[in-house]
């Protein structure tokens, strides 16, 4: 429930406030006043774009401000989805600066208007010249009847089942294009396969080829210079080992004589024990190296296809290539395995499709059950509002599945006798569609649980005896609902527990509107110049008092 509105600085309005009472609400005032002004900046309230243009000053920022009653709505999983402080009185601001940036919050915190918008929808519904339009669409009308049946569980059911249909109608769509492409290239990939697979390539093999390539392509000199540098080693006469260890000996000697030469002769035997050790080395490498053109042979081939793979698959190493062949692998046991994944899917898919099916006719059995109370309730709705011949038939065709149903839905209107019921599009007059919109308002305001209601001259088209007849109706819903209604009618305006008056005020240099809650003499007067115009007789003034008693 809406406890107080209020507007800075928004097209005619400078500074506005007020406290609607939680039952009905009237508003009323001159032309272009400003009165659905006031639902311009409502609807910034519930998410509605904002525009700079809207500015009453262009140089100051524009604020709305509503405060709502919300402790009885059970929205507190709404504010923990949305990470939001929730509090029995909630604040919603939306602001527009001068440079046309629009901010929205929701108790002091930022929102986006997504947000905004869905906490709206359990807020307020605002009748305006939209709803003439959505009612003739046939996704709204099926909206109506879901909420008149109480479908939301079996609704939610289908939903759910209906997107775990889509999803593995998705993949099986994405698996059947992925097995086109594979198949085109099934036949190179095994070719690519074969014949990196035949190569059974190791990890460091090419490291280990190029030097197993490079000693090979060296044998002959490699060898003949090892036995150089072992005859300049080991030469029994002239050889670096020979001549060491007759050093070492004199060294040995002059250590006995003195300890002073006992770190040298330490220092050359060590060096004698190493060139020792590296001529032993040289012998056992001399041993390993062979002069073998048949495996030098082999090694240039096997590096060659190596080589020649690298540059083909446009890769720098063994590692490369052996990724691109795990891979290759993975396609072509994928494409082999093809009928097997589509088989399953399809047959999970069609289990599903079952499923979805069930749940459709579930929702679809009960809205049927829902299609003659709502047509007749509706029907003799709008006998009471003046229509006495109208009648509502809700014509209902099966489709395939879609997201909200197996049904496609119409409703069918006829307000004249004997003329065949016809698409609301086609057949209702703006008077009658007003009617119409009232009496589903009406039907609907306690099955979808609308905490506010507001009204945008409902009554078009109305007068007499169907006027108040209307106004009762909105004095019904105004039992259990806020109700809040812009009319230009007095019957209508007089039954109102509040009524404001919307006014421009001309005193400065630009124009404002204005508005204020009429204490009891001044509802009497504006009810009476609603009725006579702007100077009322006194019989004017007693039948808007007599409106008020009534």
């Amino acid at each position: 429930m809406l406890t107080s509105l209020s507007i800075q600085n928004y097209a005619l309005i400078q500074s506005l406030e007020m406290h609607p009472s939680p039952a009905l609400n009237m508003i009323t005032g001159e032309t272009g006043a400003g009165k659905s002004i006031m639902l311009g900046a409502v609807g910034l309230l519930l998410g509605n774009r904002a525009d700079v243009k809207t500015l009453h000053d262009p140089e100051s920022k524009c604020v709305v401000e509503g405060v709502f009653e919300i402790g009885s709505y059970a929205l507190q999983g709404f504010f923990e989805n949305h990470d939001l402080d929730y509090e029995k009185e909630c604040i919603i601001r939306r602001e527009i600066s001068p440079a046309g940036k629009s901010r929205a919050f929701i108790n002091d915190t930022p929102v986006v208007l997504d947000v905004l918008k869905e906490l709206g929808k359990f807020l307020m519904d605002v009748h305006s010249q939209h709803d003439t339009l959505m009612l003739g669409d046939g996704s709204y009308q099926l909206s109506l009847i879901d909420a008149y049946a109480a479908t939301q569980v079996e609704l939610q059911q289908y939903q759910e089942a209906f997107a775990t249909f889509e999803q593995t109608k998705k993949a099986l769509r994405s698996l059947e294009k992925e097995a086109q492409d594979l198949q085109k290239e099934a036949d190179f990939n095994r070719f690519q396969l074969e014949e990196l697979s035949s190569l059974q390539l190791q990890a460091d093999e090419q490291a280990f080829l190029e030097e197993e390539q490079e000693i090979l392509e060296n044998a002959e000199e490699i060898k003949s210079k090892i036995q150089e540098v072992l005859h300049q080693l080991e030469d029994e006469q002239f050889g670096a080992v020979r001549t060491l260890s007759l050093a070492t000996n004199g060294l040995s000697h002059l250590s006995k004589l003195t300890h002073k030469f006992e770190p040298l002769h330490e220092r050359l035997q060590s060096v004698w024990i190493e060139l020792k050790d590296i001529a032993a080395s040289l012998e056992e490498e001399d041993h390993k190296i062979e002069v073998d053109f048949d495996k030098l042979a082999q090694v240039r081939d096997r590096l060659s296809k190596i080589y020649h793979l690298q540059k083909k698959h446009g890769m720098d190493s063994i590692a490369g290539l052996m990724a691109l062949e795990e891979s290759l692998s993975e396609k072509v046991f994928k494409v082999e395995n093809l009928d097997e994944s589509l088989e399953k899917l399809q047959k999970k898919l069609q289990e599903q499709e079952k499923q979805l099916l069930a749940a459709g006719k579930k929702l679809s059995d009960k809205r049927a059950k829902a299609f003659d109370p709502f047509a007749k309730e509706l029907t003799q709705l709008l006998h009471q509002l003046g229509m006495e011949n109208a009648v509502i038939h809700v014509q209902v065709s099966s489709i395939s599945p879609s997201q909200t149903g197996l049904d496609q839905l119409e409703v069918l209107f006829s307000a004249n006798k004997g003329v065949k019921p016809q698409a609301l599009k086609q057949v209702a007059s703006g008077g009658e569609f007003s009617r119409l919109i009232f009496a589903i308002k009406y039907i609907m305001a306690d099955k979808m649980a609308l905490p506010t209601l507001i009204f945008d001259e409902i009554d078009t088209g109305v007068s007499g005896e169907v006027a108040l007849k209307m106004v009762k109706m909105m004095q019904n819903i105004a039992e259990k609902h806020q109700v809040i209604c812009i009319s230009h009618l007095p019957q209508v305006a007089a039954k109102g527990e509040h009524h404001y008056f919307v006014y421009k005020d001309h005193s400065a240099a630009k124009t404002i509107s204005k508005m204020k809650l009429l204490e009891k003499e001044e509802r009497i007067a504006t009810i009476a110049q609603m009725i006579a115009g702007a100077n009322p007789s006194e019989s004017a003034f007693e039948s808007a008092k007599e409106l008020l008693q009534n």
